[in-house]
């Protein structure tokens, strides 16, 4: 796991044997990329930087939410759909660290996929951010229960409340009945989880996770706080650099775990 201070800088959908590709590490390069889309584009009408399948991929999980409660803006605006927050800036930003830091071979920006697809398979690690709109289709469950047992690890940031980790906690147990999801101790390996939010009007930091039949941890769930939006605003002043760090750290343990368990 990483201790120190890191610098500021910026098979198919059915059967159970074959393993989510897990692909390692050597040195990459980060930048960025601008977009405007409109409102209600799919995953997979998201423009996106070139990349190549022999890197590590930070994958984005695209899910779908009821457009007639919601205003939604560009993709990855404060306002856009909820699980493109912080997008796509935190991911450049993020792989940017984890190739200066560490020996892995990333491709420079992220890529959005969907449970709805088996697409989803060819990437060890997801992330998932706002579960309080999630709404998970039977399918969605079903391939995302397959995702995790076949060493798949995911990771959820960026919502709050009691709502919507109630939520957050229905959904799970659609696609796992008899798991349940557990606090983990400040202590735990994947990290030092102490960090402050980025924002006001939440409750403490909380951060859960579940496990398989042989004692790995599925999934990490940043409850009550954000990284990525530290990992998106690294490169502004106003934000605070030592918390920063400790996003940054939180995020290449998240990432270095997952791949080593």
């Amino acid at each position: 796991m990483i201790r120190s201070k890191i610098p500021k800088q910026n098979r198919q959908a059915d059967g159970a044997a074959k393993p989510v590709r897990q692909t390692v590490l050597h040195v990459g390069a980060g930048c960025v990329i601008t977009l405007l889309v409109i409102l209600g584009l799919k995953a997979q009408d998201v423009p996106e930087l070139a990349r190549k399948e022999s890197k590590f991929t930070f994958a984005r999980v695209y899910y779908d939410a009821p457009l007639s409660r919601f205003t939604f803006g560009p993709v990855g605006a404060g306002n856009g759909p909820p699980w493109s927050h912080d997008w796509p800036r935190s991911e450049e930003h993020f792989m940017k660290i984890m190739t200066e830091v560490t020996k892995l071979d990333a491709n420079p920006s992220g890529h959005i996929i969907s449970f709805q697809s088996d697409d989803c398979f060819k990437y060890p690690i997801a992330y998932l951010c706002e579960v309080g709109f999630m709404n998970l289709s039977e399918q969605e469950m079903r391939r995302l229960a397959q995702y995790l047992l076949r060493g798949g690890f995911l990771i959820v940031d960026d919502f709050r409340g009691e709502r919507a980790l109630s939520n957050f906690r229905q959904q799970m147990k659609k696609v796992f009945p008899d798991r349940s999801l557990e606090e983990l101790p400040p202590t735990h390996d994947i990290s030092n989880l102490k960090l402050e939010p980025p924002y006001w009007g939440s409750g403490p930091p909380q951060y859960f996770g579940m496990t398989d039949d042989n004692g790995r941890l599925m999934m990490i769930v940043n409850y009550n706080t954000d990284i990525s939006e530290y990992w998106e605003w690294s490169d502004d002043p106003m934000m605070p650099i030592d918390e920063s760090n400790e996003a940054y750290r939180y995020g290449v343990n998240y990432v270095m775990y997952a791949l080593t368990h």
